[in-house]
């Protein structure tokens, strides 16, 4: 049974759609927001508790709404999950929690959008569930001692909540090296590092590294360039690097993690452990198995021209390199939602009536 028609729905409630939905609200559409999680800004609320953004305030705000602090302070963690749930709060967009999509599927008339306990229908759909949805953990977890420890780095809090004895960290880009740094203070660890990541200072010559991003136009170029295509295969460490988790930080690194049996864990260099705990940060995975539509290429890869698809009414934002490095960043992520809504606002006049709906799981 269908409970209701609206004009647009947005599925996500974080960063990319409450931009997006700020944005359309701006142009009188009338918003309910729907949210998987139980609290706003869920996916910043599953980080550690140090956790400080690599981008200073003056490149955090979301559309309309400044961030607040000193432009070249970092923002913590907690003060990302204030930001968002103010941001809706303060343009009164109405967040309804616990609300999960389903399934979304194409429709007699356009998409149906299904919920656990009501249906909506729509002829455009926005997913912008941001690019922190599964945590991805390798198969080898598996055959790890049931007396060993692990956690992926999305449980990890505080080196306090670690228990004695070494402490293994998996994952060699910014979590990875970020959590290894503040356990270091507290235990031995170990850091296991697959593809070497270029390492790049938070400051040069006293200004924030995105200053000089920006300045020499990086951070506007597109994901098909030349120079795109070779920022997507070469990520970047910000704040760290391998010599400094060394000398600095007194931290144990080691290759990729190849083996694990029992409570040893065999690397890639031969060198092996055993670990008291494993803390997996080795990233997310992207669950669209719930996306009932065209769109996707033989892998399961989403095909798209900055978000926009090659189905009429379905479009997608906050993901990694969706147009540029930025657009999956806080900052930046309005940049494509303004491009969205332009493509939403040229829709035919059929599908620029009704009510505006944001529902899923809120991503950073």
């Amino acid at each position: 049974m269908t409970d209701q028609r609206h004009d647009v729905i947005i599925i996500g409630g974080g960063q990319a759609g409450l931009a997006i939905g700020h944005l359309l609200a701006r142009r009188d559409r009338q918003l309910t927001i729907l949210d998987a999680a139980g609290a706003p800004a869920a996916a910043w609320r599953a980080r550690w508790d140090s956790l400080k953004l690599f981008t200073p305030v003056r490149y955090d705000s979301l559309p309309g709404r400044a961030f607040p602090g000193h432009p070249d302070a970092y923002p913590g963690r907690d003060d990302v999950v204030a930001y968002l749930t103010d941001y809706a709060r303060d343009f009164e967009l109405p967040v309804e929690l616990n609300s999960r999509v389903r399934s979304l599927r194409h429709g007699e008339d356009g998409f149906v959008v299904e919920l656990e306990d009501r249906t909506y229908e729509a002829p455009v759909v926005v997913v912008a569930t941001g690019p922190f949805q599964v945590p991805r953990v390798p198969a080898v977890a598996e055959r790890l001692a049931s007396d060993t420890v692990q956690l992926h780095s999305t449980a990890y809090r505080t080196p306090g909540g670690i228990p004695d004895g070494p402490v293994l960290v998996v994952g060699g880009g910014n979590t990875g090296y970020q959590i290894a740094e503040e356990v270091s203070r507290s235990h031995e660890v170990h850091l296991s590092i697959g593809a070497r990541q270029t390492p790049l200072p938070q400051r040069i010559a006293g200004r924030d590294l995105f200053l000089y991003l920006e300045a020499t136009g990086l951070m506007a170029k597109t994901a098909d360039s030349r120079i795109g295509q070779r920022m997507q295969s070469r990520e970047t460490l910000i704040g760290s690097s391998p010599r400094a988790a060394r000398r600095r930080h007194g931290i144990r690194l080691h290759g990729r993690t190849v083996e694990v049996a029992g409570p040893q864990v065999t690397f890639s260099d031969g060198e092996r452990l055993r670990p008291s705990t494993v803390i997996w940060a080795t990233g997310f995975g992207l669950d669209r198995s719930w996306v009932d539509a065209p769109g996707f290429d033989a892998k399961g890869g989403l095909v798209h021209d900055r978000g926009v698809t090659a189905v009429p009414g379905l479009y997608f934002l906050g993901l990694p390199w969706q147009h540029t490095r930025g657009s999956a960043l806080l900052g930046w992520v309005k940049d494509d939602a303004e491009h969205l809504v332009r493509r939403i606002s040229a829709s035919p006049p059929s599908q620029r009536h009704g009510t505006a709906m944001l529902a899923g799981r809120a991503g950073p």
